[in-house]
């Protein structure tokens, strides 16, 4: 019944977007009291009542910003999880809430069973409105991101005309590698290794190598071998294919048994570059 919950939903990754996203969540709910006037704020009188709510725009913001800040740093995200992310940024608001209006506004005792029909009233308005937004940008980012990717794979090339031999050259400690990029795959890192894979005689060879993907990226990007997830570089001459999700996208490289992940970040560099070849 639940199973959705389990589906990959796309996270904020950036400082940028976790900033954005949570100053837009304090001003919608800022909005929403002003306009709606729920919980006793319609017969709140004062001159100055619309500037004495906004404080509940920061509140909720602050929440928004810091929920989202720590749970930046976890993988494999899903609906399920943004879910329980959403009641903790609930709890937080309605806790914060509960002593701005009982210190500044109504000036009484703070009492539990008060503070209890706070977070039944943030719980009650914000978890409807939630899963709205959830399943929204679930379906929207969905939609834009396989439609594109249908549409750039429809027209990607079966093969790219033969450049001018460039050779890659990658050092590491006690390591050399020389790889034709007519030739190389990709990289996949590992912590502090990185696997590389290229052909060779029209087979697939994968060479481990202790170097990061940062030290790597720097010897050996070119317009088309670029980075396109913080554990991948590609060459984007070799992808034959795209998919799309709500995530983001995933490159198709018919030699490899495995395809590789586009992160949000890093699909304005990557999208792009691939409509190019394909147009």
């Amino acid at each position: 019944m639940f199973s959705f919950t389990a589906y990959p939903y796309p996270k904020s990754e950036s400082f940028k977007e976790i900033f954005v996203s949570s100053l837009g969540a304090g001003i919608l709910v800022y909005l929403f009291l002003i306009i709606f006037q729920p919980f006793g704020t319609e017969t709140f009188h004062h001159p100055y009542k619309f500037l004495l709510l906004f404080p509940y725009c920061i509140i909720f913001g602050t929440a928004f910003f810091m929920a989202n800040l720590i749970t930046s740093r976890f993988t494999n995200w899903n609906i399920g999880a943004e879910l329980l992310k959403i009641i903790l940024i609930l709890f937080l608001g309605s806790v914060l809430s509960y002593f701005y209006n009982s210190l500044f506004l109504s000036h009484v005792e703070l009492d539990l069973g008060n503070y209890f029909y706070m977070l039944l009233y943030s719980l009650a308005i914000g978890i409807p409105i939630s899963i709205i937004y959830i399943l929204s940008r679930y379906i929207y980012l969905k939609n834009i991101h396989e439609n594109t990717a249908r549409d750039i794979s429809r027209h990607l090339p079966v093969s790219d005309l033969k450049l001018p031999e460039t050779q890659l050259k990658i050092s590491a400690q006690h390591t050399e590698l020389m790889i034709s990029e007519n030739d190389f795959l990709c990289v996949q890192s590992m912590e502090n290794y990185c696997t590389f894979y290229f052909l060779e005689n029209k087979n697939v060879k994968k060479i481990l190598v202790r170097i990061s993907l940062y030290n790597v990226l720097q010897q050996i990007e070119t317009d088309a071998v670029k980075k396109c997830h913080r554990s991948y570089i590609v060459n984007l001459r070799k992808v034959q294919d795209l998919k799309g999700n709500a995530q983001g996208y995933k490159l198709i490289l018919p030699e490899l048994d495995f395809e590789i992940p586009v992160s949000r970040s890093f699909i304005t560099t990557i999208i792009p570059q691939l409509q190019k070849r394909s147009s």
